[in-house]
């Protein structure tokens, strides 16, 4: 639960999910993730870092460049606490429908 704990903080921040989607098309510098921003550099490497201890990102350097890549297994835990929910939300739903479905019936 920890782990998801942690996966959830990271894209909990708009900031941060928009960077995991930018970095699906890909791996990038730090740079040109930093550039559609409207942050500092700084900002952007501190954002990146919590991804990074998530294990949402991987870096790796190459000489001066840092080179970023996205990492989607976390993100299946997060999808299985999610679907627990699902199910339940569907369970009450078809109740819900089942319901107005007799009340029609009976009209």
């Amino acid at each position: 639960m920890n782990d998801l704990s942690t996966v959830l903080s990271a894209i909990s921040h708009p900031s941060r999910r928009a960077i995991i989607a930018q970095l699906v098309n890909g791996p990038a510098r730090v740079t040109e993730i930093a550039e559609p921003f409207d942050m500092s550099l700084n900002a952007v490497s501190k954002h990146l870092k919590v991804l990074e201890q998530a294990g949402l990102v991987h870096r790796e350097r190459h000489g001066r460049d840092h080179i970023i890549e996205f990492r989607g297994e976390p993100l299946r835990q997060v999808a299985g606490w999610v679907h627990e929910y699902e199910r339940f939300w569907n369970q009450h739903l078809d109740r819900l429908e089942s319901y107005f479905i007799e009340k029609r019936k009976r009209k």
